[in-house]
């Protein structure tokens, strides 16, 4: 089954599904600042554009371009900017 979600106003929509390697989102965020809570262990892919994140216990900035990927832990929140329209794959463990 396909999830459908929407975030901060609609400016985040993702569809979550689940795949031979565990459950992932793909979606897309509208340009702006935004703050995100993890409940498992994060990968965050980005497929096309740029998201400049603040990850946890960071102290800097850091700009993920297309075909680039950071991690987040379970149990933490991290802060991205999205620069311009931004799509990304999410995958979770």
């Amino acid at each position: 089954m396909i999830s459908s979600n929407e975030y901060f106003d609609a400016k985040v929509k993702s569809l979550g599904y689940k795949s031979a390697t565990g459950n992932s989102t793909v979606g897309v965020m509208e340009p702006g600042d935004y703050e995100f809570g993890t409940s498992s262990h994060e990968t965050m892919i980005v497929v096309e554009g740029e998201l400049v994140a603040l990850l946890p216990g960071e102290t800097e900035w850091k700009s993920f371009k297309t075909g680039t990927s950071f991690e987040v832990e379970a149990n933490s929140s991290f802060k991205v900017k999205s620069v311009g329209q931004t799509s990304y794959l999410c995958q979770y463990k």
